[in-house]
């Protein structure tokens, strides 16, 4: 399996190359689009990109957990957590291990 990360900076000079906009533009954008999309889940919204999957914000009640070393039981307080759900597509397409 890959090391690669990609980055916002990959992202930018991806946005660079296949749209023209100038570098800063580029950055920009992909900035806004991200701040938008985090916007959106900290106020409870989806966040869905038809054929790539969804982000979604899901509240977990409090529970006991356990220490795996020890046995003892360890309270787990509630809290958000981000969920990503794949498309149909996306999945098929991770599986298949294809580029575009």
């Amino acid at each position: 399996m890959s090391e690669k990360t990609l980055t916002r900076m990959d992202l930018s000079e991806a946005v660079f190359r296949e749209v023209g906009l100038s570098r800063n533009e580029s950055a920009q954008l992909v900035e806004s689009v991200l701040q938008h999309m985090s916007d959106a889940l900290v106020s409870g919204e989806q966040v869905k990109i038809s054929s790539f999957g969804t982000f979604s914000v899901r509240d977990k009640s409090a529970r006991v957990g356990r220490n795996p070393k020890t046995g003892d039981e360890v309270p787990i307080s509630p809290r958000r957590v981000l969920t990503f759900r794949p498309s149909h597509l996306m999945r098929d397409r991770v599986a298949a291990g294809k580029k575009k």
